[in-house]
């Protein structure tokens, strides 16, 4: 794992289809501020407008392709002079011509270079332009062989730091009346527990509020499964950082997402920041009905 990278300038550029998108997403994920399609003569005035707007310790990654042009000339000439002022990495994205004419097929995209000519010649005229900025670079990474989530782990083992590559953990309190959320890695459902929403007393209040929390944790079946959904959320965390994933969403539902569901994923936040995990807890329904 890398050390710190705050104030790092990042430069994106590569063969197209080679994965820069998926670079840059990962980059982003990471923290770093990512501007895409950056003519380079604008180098200089985008760090400065960072510089001014977000401090001169946000991370800044630029991507640049072949649409560039004429232009790569000022960029090697900005990056050699040290122009911009931060300490600047160029990361070229290769890949075998097989391999990117595949991908580019099955995107349906045509090269930008390739003209009316076949795509293979714009490959070729894209290596000639890029050339250079190849043989300069910091960082070639060959995508011939790696799928997107081992090029993402390449990313973050290059550009990451421990607080930027840990696995962020969203526990979220929901209604099945109102859908479940779409965007849920693991859904699990509270309408098994009795519902406090019956007892005349509880009704008015939340699963954040003691007497409903204590109410719920106490009935049969809560602690049981507690210990039991808690260490699978674990072990399930583990295995997405050694994918390279950086996102968990744990929905918990109930009916109305006022009572059970709420009591419970205060509960499940609660263990999980025990264990030592960045986690939040959020209510998406609280307050609607």
């Amino acid at each position: 794992m890398s050390g710190e990278r705050h104030g790092e300038l990042v430069v994106v550029t590569g063969m197209t289809g080679a994965g820069r998108s998926t670079a840059a997403k990962e980059l982003e994920d990471l923290g770093f501020y990512v501007v895409d399609n950056l003519p380079p003569s604008l180098l200089r005035e985008v760090v400065q407008l960072v510089d001014e707007s977000r401090g001169t310790e946000q991370p800044i990654a630029v991507v640049v392709d072949v649409r560039s042009g004429s232009f790569f000339q000022s960029l090697q000439a900005n990056l050699a002079q040290g122009a911009t002022g931060r300490h600047a990495t160029l990361l070229f994205l290769d890949c075998a011509d097989d391999v990117l004419v595949r991908r580019q097929d099955a995107a349906r995209r045509p090269h930008p270079l390739q003209g009316s000519g076949r795509l293979l010649d714009g490959l070729i005229r894209e290596r000639e332009v890029l050339a250079d900025l190849r043989s300069d670079a910091d960082l070639v990474i060959d995508t011939s062989r790696l799928n997107v989530h081992q090029l993402t782990e390449k990313i973050a083992e290059a550009f990451g730091t421990p607080d930027s590559t840990r696995l962020k953990i969203t526990v979220s309190s929901f209604g099945f009346k109102y859908g479940i959320p779409v965007d849920a890695d693991f859904v699990a459902d509270m309408r098994f527990l009795p519902n406090p929403f019956w007892i005349p007393e509880l009704r008015p209040h939340t699963g954040r509020d003691k007497d409903v929390a204590e109410y719920v944790m106490e009935q049969m079946g809560a602690a049981e499964f507690l210990d039991g959904y808690v260490p699978v959320l674990e072990g399930v965390a583990e295995g997405y950082l050694r994918e390279g994933k950086r996102f968990m969403t744990v929905a918990v539902g109930c009916t109305g997402g006022k009572h059970r569901s709420v009591a419970m994923t205060e509960e499940i936040n609660r263990r999980l920041l025990a264990s030592g995990y960045d986690v939040k807890a959020a209510h998406r329904d609280l307050g609607r009905e």
